[in-house]
């Protein structure tokens, strides 16, 4: 039996491929958020995955999405791959929130532990070593996603149009990102993924990471994200934080700086969930 499964955010996907247990291969392809795609394009993306497995007949898809936290956008994101794999044997379709892919990559053996995912988007759950569990609903890019890509891409934006990012980071903005309004504009209203179009300023960020202006602006981040995410779970005093993504890896010494501040235990941090997934589907 052949087992795919699907880390996706709303940047990228990574697809991990199994046979009786053996890894097999991965490839990659566009993210898939069903909250920020529209049903063509999710079943378009899913299509390039289409390609990469033709040569199996029959086969069991695991889905862990950003997104994919309520019964609404799982039917979504089940029903297009349902659609794409058409051609195909699919014997099972589980799909689940990303956290799942976050929780088996770092969780090893069952152990208890807070999971955090802080790439273009944000989350945290806390796993008992048996289920996962969500102390806040995430409502998304627009209201919540704190310390990610997308909190910092807006409030690069924002400091830039009211004037209060300093000089010489705005000099800098000008010559690396088209700052016109209605080129920001036509990415937030009009265009797919405006999400990932904010997480893009997070390489400028961390180029300048260091200067007293972006400084702040991460602790201050890292600090809300512990107040109102972390704390929300009383094991969070007694169990390890890990952390999943892009916008976590890259700022981890601050992360643990901030965790042992507030008398936290710093966990794992992986990048990506890949590895630690391809362990635990091997077993």
């Amino acid at each position: 039996m052949v087992k795919v499964v699907v880390d996706s955010g709303s940047t990228k996907s990574d697809w991990l491929v199994f046979e009786n247990q053996t890894y097999l291969y991965s490839f990659e392809t566009l993210g898939m958020n069903p909250e920020v795609l529209s049903t063509e394009e999710l079943e378009k993306r899913l299509d390039a995955a289409v390609m990469q497995l033709q040569k199996f007949n029959t086969l069991e898809i695991y889905f862990y999405g950003s997104g994919c936290g309520t019964p609404r956008s799982r039917s979504l994101v089940y029903d297009a791959i349902n659609t794409a794999f058409a051609h195909h044997t699919i014997n099972k379709i589980d799909v689940r929130e990303d956290t799942y892919a976050a929780v088996y990559a770092t969780c090893t053996n069952n152990e208890k532990g807070i999971v955090c995912i802080n790439g273009t988007g944000s989350n945290c759950s806390y796993y008992d070593g048996n289920e996962v569990h969500q102390a806040v609903d995430s409502l998304g890019f627009m209201a919540m996603d704190d310390f990610s890509g997308v909190s910092f891409g807006r409030q690069i934006i924002r400091s830039y149009y009211f004037k209060t990012l300093p000089t010489e980071l705005a000099n800098i903005l000008d010559k690396e990102y088209n700052m016109s309004s209605d080129f920001i504009k036509a990415h937030f209203y009009k265009k797919e993924n405006p999400n990932a179009y904010m997480a893009s300023f997070l390489p400028f960020l961390i180029t300048h990471k260091n200067h007293p202006f972006f400084s702040e602006m991460i602790r201050k981040e890292i600090q809300f994200f512990i107040d109102h995410y972390i704390f929300q779970f009383e094991a969070s005093q007694t169990v390890p934080i890990n952390f999943i993504g892009s916008t976590a890896y890259l700022l981890k010494n601050e992360i643990r700086l901030e965790l042992e501040k507030n008398g936290l235990t710093s966990g794992h941090f992986f990048q990506k969930p890949k590895d630690g997934l391809i362990l635990f589907f091997t077993q």
